[in-house]
């Protein structure tokens, strides 16, 4: 037998491929989406109202917003800052000059 053959037996094998892959995806974290009381959702539409009579201004805000997870059950907080473009009121977003839109309901704070 050739050296060459004789080396391919002892060659790493992987027996359960994927394996180490499902076991990163359980253990990696993710937030539960919060559930804001009266007074916080009050204090969201106060703000979101103000901005509104400014958009014109095209103001630069800052909002953390939930984000669910495409894969498992919950998600994560995002901060993003950008120049305000509009507040649809039917689709219920805010959408940003570069393009992003945030869906109302996931805001969590905006200053």
């Amino acid at each position: 037998m050739s050296l060459h053959d004789r080396a391919a037996q002892f060659a790493p094998f992987a027996a359960l491929t994927g394996y180490d892959d499902a076991v990163k995806e359980a253990g990696r974290l993710t937030d539960s989406r919060p559930e804001p009381d009266e007074n916080e959702l009050y204090e969201l539409d106060l703000k979101l109202s103000e901005f509104a009579a400014r958009i014109s201004q095209q103001p630069e805000v800052t909002i953390t917003y939930f984000e669910p997870d495409a894969v498992k059950e919950g998600g994560a907080f995002v901060t993003f800052t950008g120049r305000l473009k509009k507040i649809s009121g039917p689709q219920k977003r805010v959408v940003f000059t570069d393009g992003r839109a945030i869906n109302i309901a996931d805001i969590i704070s905006i200053t």
